[in-house]
């Protein structure tokens, strides 16, 4: 008799997991993707791609306790003419991304882009990624005034307008603290090392932890 017992005993137990792994309070929620879509600032340029801020907002968060993934998708040089045709690369990602860090424009300013170019650019990756349902996070870039001081001051005033017109957070300036700081940059001066990274992540986080749950 006491075979018999065991195999119920058994059968009770493997209905009892089956049931508590379709349980939506106890099943493990999915993490969250945030792809963070930019230029050489993003990539890491000159250091490693552990000590760039996307990797330490992955870090940060996690240790908040928030189930998330970040992808770096950075490229070095590019601009936001590219942008459109890259998120549509990594939307056919399986899982696709859910929230998106757009943090592109600076090798526009730099290059002298009509501002009203780089702002359409930005503008269709926007609708692109409200389209497939990603919450948006818009990262604001300043330039020098190399074009004259009313090109950098459209330039500039281009991220709040376009987070006003599709009510964005936005990170007012993603190199806050960190530009023009000798000892945040490399030898360039334009990228940052380590250190600057670890600001450039902090003046994110607060833009992103609104849209996670934990």
């Amino acid at each position: 008799m006491q075979r018999p017992v065991q195999l119920l005993s058994l059968s009770l137990l493997v209905c009892l997991l089956a049931l508590l792994s379709r349980s939506p309070i106890l099943a493990a929620s999915p993490e969250t993707v945030i792809l963070m879509l930019g230029d050489s600032l993003t990539e890491g340029t000159g250091i490693t791609p552990e000590k760039a801020y996307p990797k330490r907002v992955e870090q940060q968060l996690r240790r908040e306790g928030y189930r998330i993934k970040v992808i770096n998708g950075g490229i070095g040089g590019s601009t936001t003419a590219s942008a459109p045709s890259r998120l549509r690369w990594h939307l056919r990602a399986k899982p696709k991304p859910n929230i998106l860090l757009l943090a592109l424009g600076s090798n526009d300013g730099m290059r002298g882009v009509p501002v009203a170019q780089s702002q359409k650019a930005l503008a269709q990756t926007i609708e692109l990624a409200r389209k497939e349902q990603l919450k948006v996070v818009l990262a604001g870039m300043k330039i020098p005034p190399n074009y004259g001081a009313q090109y950098s001051s459209a330039f500039a005033a281009m991220y709040p307008a376009l987070a006003k017109q599709y009510t964005l957070p936005l990170v007012p300036f993603l190199l806050q603290g960190v530009a023009a700081q000798p000892k945040l940059n490399q030898a360039d001066g334009i990228h940052p090392n380590e250190a600057g990274h670890q600001i450039l992540a902090r003046n994110v986080l607060p833009y992103l932890r609104p849209l996670l749950k934990k």
